[in-house]
This record gives C-alpha cells, sequence and structure tokens, in this order.
C-alpha cells in the first residue's frame, strides 16, 4: 500500500505528547536477551516495524517471543537457540539487528549474519566489529553477503576503535560478556543506549563498568551466572528532538512528556541558541514554545555528547526560515543530505558542498509534494511541512514507521493539522473526479 502524510502548515501547536521507549536502545536489548538462557521481558517498547523486524530475526535464531502491543512489553525466552544463522530477509532491512553477531558468538561461539541494510545515509562500516571479535579471539570471515565468524572460545583484550562506533561498542559487549577475563573496551561511544544496554545486562547477571564513558570494561561470566530479567527501555532522545523541533517550527507550544532532558543538553541549546522557549516542568517534562522568527546558528554532528547526527536534518528545516546564514556540517555520514533536495522543492535556499551546507533563510516555505528518503529526512520534512504556507504531500512513510511510534496521532494531539491517507486510494478519486464520474 502506497501512503502518504498530508499536512496544512502554519498552525501553531498546542497540546501535549508523551515519548515512547527508545527504539536504538530497545532492539539492543531485543539482542542481548540471547546471551541467557532464560526469559527476559522488556517494558516501553515502541510499536515500530524495525521492532517487528528484530522479532523475526531472533524467533528466527529459536528465541520463543511474545508481543503484547497494548502493554508495550516483549518477552523473550532464548533458553535453546537452535540456529546462528540471522537471514538476509531481515537483516538486511535493519542494520540494528547486526548486533545478534555479538550475542551469538558470546553464547554459542559461531555466528552467520547478513551485512546490515536500513536507511542509505552512507557507508557504515563492519570492520570494527570484526576488528573488535578478531581481538577476542574470533575467526572472522565475510562471504556470500554474511559476516562468518567463530570461536572454541573468547578470551578478554583490549579493543581500541578509531573513532566511536556505537553498534561496534554493543557488540564487543555482548560478545564481552561471556568471555573468559577481562575486556576493555577503548575509545568507546557514550550514547545513552550503550549507557540502557549495560544496565540490562548487569539486571541479567553480567560484570560491566563504565559505560557512558570513553573506556567500558566488561569482566566475563559463566552462562549459568546470567538470568532473564525484567527492564524497562529509556525514552527516546531523537523522538523528543524530533517533536522540540516541531512545535519550535509551528510558532506555537507544547508540553512533552516522558523525556530525559539531559540527553539533549547541546541541542537544547541550539534552540535556545536560535531563540526558541525550552523550560523544565518536572525532571522528565519540558514546555517547549516558539513565537518569533528564528535566529541563524552553525553546528557540526559528533558522537555523543556532540550534536545528534539524528537531529541534523530536523535543524536544518528550522533553518530554512531562520534570519540569516546558518551553516551545518555532518561529519559522521557522508549521504545525509539528502532530504535537501526536498527542501528545495519548497523553497528553500541551501548550497551544499560536500559535508557542509550553507542555509540562508528565507521569507517562507511552500507546501507541495515531497518524499522521505530515509527516517530522519522523513522527520525533516513534517518539520519544514509545519512551517510551510499551504499543503504538504509527504511520500516513503515506511521511512517514519521505522523510528516513530504513533506519529500521525501525536501530531495530531499537539493540534497539527495532519491526515494520513491511502495514496493510490486518492489518486483513483482525483481520476474519478477528472473524468466526471465521481467514486
Amino acid at each position: 500500500m502506497s501512503e502518504k502524510l498530508i499536512i496544512k502548515g502554519q498552525n501553531p501547536t498546542s497540546g501535549e505528547v508523551t515519548i515512547s521507549g527508545a527504539k536504538n536502545s530497545v532492539l539492543k536489548l531485543m539482542a542481548a536477551s540471547l546471551l541467557c538462557k532464560g526469559t527476559s521481558v522488556i517494558y516501553n517498547v515502541p510499536e515500530l516495524s524495525d521492532v517487528e523486524i528484530m522479532l523475526e530475526v531472533i524467533s528466527g535464531l529459536g528465541a520463543k517471543t511474545i508481543y503484547d502491543k497494548k502493554l508495550k512489553k516483549i518477552e523473550i525466552d532464548a533458553s535453546d537457540l537452535t540456529n546462528c544463522v540471522a537471514d538476509k530477509e531481515f537483516v538486511s532491512k535493519m542494520r540494528a539487528s547486526f548486533v545478534v553477531l555479538g550475542a551469538l558468538v558470546g553464547r554459542l561461539n559461531e555466528a552467520k549474519v547478513a551485512l546490515p541494510g536500513g536507511c542509505k545515509i552512507g557507508e557504515r562500516r563492519v570492520n570494527f566489529h570484526i576488528k573488535g571479535l578478531e581481538t577476542l579471539g574470533c575467526t572472522c570471515k565475510i562471504e556470500d553477503g554474511y559476516v562468518i565468524a567463530k570461536t572454541n572460545k573468547l578470551e578478554g583484550g583490549y579493543v581500541c576503535f578509531d573513532i566511536p562506533s556505537v553498534g561496534a561498542t554493543e557488540n564487543v559487549m555482548m560478545a564481552s560478556v561471556l568471555a573468559n577475563g577481562v575486556t576493555v573496551i577503548q575509545n568507546a561511544a557514550q550514547e545513552p543506549e550503550i549507557v540502557d544496554l549495560a544496565n540490562f545486562l548487569k539486571s541479567m547477571g553480567a560484570k560491566i563498568h563504565g559505560a557512558g564513558t570513553s573506556e567500558i570494561t566488561i569482566t566475563g561470566v559463566k552462562l549459568s551466572d546470567l538470568k532473564g530479567t525484567e527492564y524497562t527501555t529509556l525514552p527516546d532522545r531523537i523522538e523528543a528532538g524530533t517533536f522540540m523541533s516541531i512545535i519550535i517550527a509551528s510558532c506555537g507550544s507544547g508540553v512533552i512528556r516522558n523525556i530525559f532532558p539531559n540527553h539533549l543538553t547541546l541541542f537544547t541549546g541550539k534552540l535556545l541558541e536560535m531563540g526558541a522557549t525550552i523550560k523544565l516542568l518536572d525532571p522528565n517534562t519540558m514546555y517547549v514554545s516558539n513565537n518569533k522568527r528564528l535566529k541563524p546558528m552553525n553546528f557540526i554532528t559528533q558522537p555523543y555528547p556532540g550534536f545528534p547526527t539524528d537531529l541534523q536534518a530536523l535543524a536544518m528545516s528550522l533553518l530554512c526560515c531562520a534570519d540569516g546564514i546558518s551553516v551545518v556540517t555532518e561529519s559522521l555520514y557522508e549521504n545525509r543530505f539528502m532530504h535537501v533536495p526536498e527542501l528545495w522543492k519548497m523553497g528553500a535556499n541551501i548550497i551544499v558542498n560536500k559535508k557542509h551546507a550553507i542555509i540562508k533563510g528565507v521569507e517562507y516555505l511552500v507546501g507541495t509534494s515531497v518524499n522521505s528518503t530515509d527516517l530522519r529526512a522523513g522527520a525533516a520534512l513534517v518539520t519544514a511541512a509545519v512551517m510551510a504556507r499551504g499543503e504538504t504531500e509527504i511520500g516513503s512513510l515506511n521511512h517514519i514507521d521505522r523510528g516513530y511510534e504513533n506519529f500521525v496521532d501525536k501530531l495530531l494531539q499537539l493540534g497539527i493539522n495532519a491526515q494520513r491517507v491511502d495514496d493510490d486510494i486518492q489518486n483513483e478519486v482525483k481520476v474519478g473526479e477528472l473524468n466526471g464520474s465521481g467514486v
């Protein structure tokens, strides 16, 4: 089914929205559950297509799963894994599923995992993952689109990444849980999702110190030391940043609940620099508003705690109507400006020069027909549509469905004039009208 989102812009927000569990965390917790001979229960699970794909991946490995969407929880019984092959059919659709590699090698001493897929925002190498596992005594090779890893027994060691890699940090961390001895990961990723994974593993019985810093130490335990656990996923900081951007774009106000503000410190600071009003109502509730033309600003995307690359496109949408010239530098992914041609269609003045984008604010954007090119680009186009005069039609909603739970419902809760429609049916209606025959 071909669907699109229709938004009528320049309608100030007024309302509140509650942030869902973090997609980039829950998927890794699901993979980590494979390490334990027992049943783990994960709460605050967002209803997303990526979650469905990860369920297919781990079910294919022999884990028994129960997904209660109403209660937003998943039960995973990994007592008897029957397979060490994560198939191309699912892994190629979503990069996050590649982290079953570390869990499988740690638990079964072997794994065959398809090379990852997902949004085509640039090259996301697996060499860091392979280098880390080889340091722990794994032999790895790439063959027929799969990474094949084997070991007699993983041994602790020192793993140092050239640059912080979230996925590689997660894979090595999971593999190290059942390795002999001590593993030290240097120049580790420091994202909140890394801390969430470490806390989940520790609740199972793993011994991990330093998560959230550049050096993580894992002391291996025995399989019998790990027990099933119950754990609640942290809120999605990227979803929170998305709705902060949408509220500001609308020149309205709104309350955002279930948010960890310290996970968005730099992003919040940049929004304040642009002229937005942001206040904490309590430790997990934020009030956001804006009633004027924004100021320009410059930023460079960096690993956490720097400016999140996942919020770069949304910030760029805001800057399209800022009062001056802004410069955005994308330092992490070479294809993360794919939303720019779509913003051009709406009247944005943006010049791209390799990893830099120069944005000269225009008086207003104009609604038109655009397409999501990836997950965060889709959210950026919604932000632009909220600012634009007239009506914007956003296609390729499958990208948005990968990362945002009940997105349209939440837009409506904020008072945004948004409607999700079946594009094929709408086209049939238009053809009927043109023929004078109706529907």
